[in-house]
């Protein structure tokens, strides 16, 4: 059996409650950015290596760490995604915004002070590279509250924003490393592989790292409700990007082989620690889905037999994969997007009822509950589990 989409589910699918105005604009604009950044990318690596085959080796060595880190990130917010826009913009703004901001500052500041070369990679950069990268987090929270709610969206978007940043210094580094200079005497092919083997082996999640620190900060300053606590947790998350990155420059430009390796010991203790919390908070995550999910099941928004399709993993393809056997595509795209609203306002009920300030909270609660009624007369979910009513 075929079934034919209700209306309403076209209008469900589209539509989405306390739209923020100036979404499309956004958009564009970093739309624009990020054609900017190619652009931009492409002349920096041929006017950096010299040739096109050196700007193609910088180019095919710093997309080749992309893959982990965007799958390490996408893992983490598997849960509770947040919206693609914003996760786009904070690629790009790592990309070419921050990158933009932290280069003029840093060539205004060479030329002003004649700074030589290990004090700027040592104070200036993480000076003028960290504030850039972790203003876009800034300015989301500001534009929108709800996109940043805790730690692991904080952590998510610096982790992004930071990628996006070491792609485009990676171009840079991989060229300058084909050409070679007076204190890199292997260049060419060897050059950039050497370059790689530091950067893109052994040291890939080194500025999603530093700008965590900012993102986690954030992500725990929206749930204070001190204005006190929030500026002190800004101001310290800062601080610690600005410091981690600093020790990592310092090690590469004092340190000698023995500091960079206790150094590079300690942020990977560092990221060990970062990562270990994270995956705590993503599995925490499925107990508040859960909870939530029974919570409003005891209040018949939801029927009980329908929580695990909602939460579990498993059971959410299982759901997805049953009703396109037995009913079609368009089954399939209804099952997905009923799933899509009732996490998103499970997880919204959740801060609520826990006492989180959310903007338009009940009122964005009840506009997701009226979707998932609409798209309730094609929902197809398979049969019941076993105990299911009885458990929750």
């Amino acid at each position: 059996m075929t079934i034919t989409t209700n209306p309403a589910f076209a209008g469900v699918e589209r539509r989405e409650p306390f739209r923020q105005r100036g979404r499309t604009l956004l958009m564009v604009i970093f739309g624009i950015f990020g054609g900017v950044g190619v652009i931009g990318g492409i002349a920096l690596a041929i006017v950096g290596a010299g040739d096109v085959a050196g700007a193609g080796m910088s180019f095919l060595f710093a997309l080749i760490p992309l893959p982990l880190l965007w799958v390490s990130f996408w893992w983490l917010d598997r849960y509770e995604p947040e919206p693609r826009r914003y996760k786009f913009a904070a690629f790009v703004w790592g990309g070419v915004v921050a990158v933009a901001i932290a280069l003029v500052l840093q060539i205004w500041i060479q030329s002003a002070y004649d700074v030589n070369d290990d004090s700027m990679a040592s104070f200036v950069a993480p000076l003028t590279e960290e504030p850039a990268k972790c203003l876009f987090l800034l300015l989301t929270f500001a534009r929108a509250r709800r996109v940043i709610d805790g730690f692991l969206d904080g952590l998510i978007f610096a982790g992004l924003v930071g990628i996006g940043f070491a792609f485009v210094e990676n171009i840079g580094y991989y060229a300058a490393s084909y050409l070679g200079s007076e204190d890199i005497k292997i260049d060419g092919p060897a050059g950039v592989t050497t370059t790689f083997i530091v950067r893109g082996v052994f040291s890939p999640f080194a500025h999603p790292l530093f700008t965590s620190a900012f993102g986690i900060a954030i992500g725990l300053a929206v749930t204070r409700k001190s204005k006190f606590a929030k500026v002190a947790l800004v101001l310290l998350g800062l601080a610690l990007s600005i410091g981690l990155h600093g020790m990592w420059n310092a090690s590469l430009s004092f340190g000698g082989g023995a500091g960079f390796l206790l150094v590079y010991l300690g942020l990977a203790v560092v990221l060990l620690l970062v990562a270990t919390v994270a995956i705590v908070a993503r599995s925490k995550q499925i107990r508040v889905l859960e909870r939530s999910l029974s919570y409003v099941a005891q209040r018949g928004w939801i029927h009980p037999a329908e929580i695990p399709y909602l939460s579990r993993f498993t059971y959410r393809k299982a759901a997805r994969r049953f009703a396109q056997e037995h009913h079609g595509k368009d089954a399939r795209k209804v099952v997905k997007r009923y799933q899509q609203i009732a996490t998103e306002m499970a997880f919204l009920h959740d801060a609520m009822m826990s006492g989180r300030s959310k903007p338009h909270g009940v009122e964005r609660t009840y506009a997701m509950l009226d979707q998932m009624y609409a798209l309730r007369p094609d929902l197809r979910f398979p049969p019941a589990l076993q105990n299911t009513v009885r458990h929750f």
